[in-house]
């Protein structure tokens, strides 16, 4: 299992508590990817949005001033991958990936529903 995680967001922090417990419970190895001190590769990015239960855009925090900057409202998925391999902090998370699916955890409830 893997959590791609922002250690400054307080939902971030919540799911990788919420994850870690569940971990140890089912006695799996969690890994904690730190994404934006060790970005994920296009290629990284790709199989991620592959295993993504909703639309790749929802992948991108739509908010933040560079999102605007580079146009990317129309953006296709291939150019929203690439903004996100560039420019890191788009990516949203908490991104949770186990068995080969994956989900954005931004609350509790949601990651309860996927960690089921």
């Amino acid at each position: 299992m893997q959590i791609y995680h922002n250690p400054r967001c307080s939902k971030s922090r919540t799911a990788l508590e919420q994850a870690q417990a569940f971990a140890d419970k089912q006695g799996e190895q969690l890994e904690v990817i730190e994404y934006l001190k060790t970005p994920a590769t296009l290629a990284d990015l790709k199989k991620l949005a592959s295993q993504l239960d909703t639309p790749l855009r929802s992948l991108v925090r739509e908010n933040e001033d560079e999102y605007a900057q580079l146009n990317l409202a129309s953006a296709s998925d291939e150019a929203l991958l690439k903004a996100i391999a560039e420019t890191p902090k788009l990516m949203q998370r908490p991104v949770l990936v186990r068995n080969g699916k994956a989900t954005i955890g931004r609350t509790p409830e949601a990651l309860d529903a996927f960690l089921k």
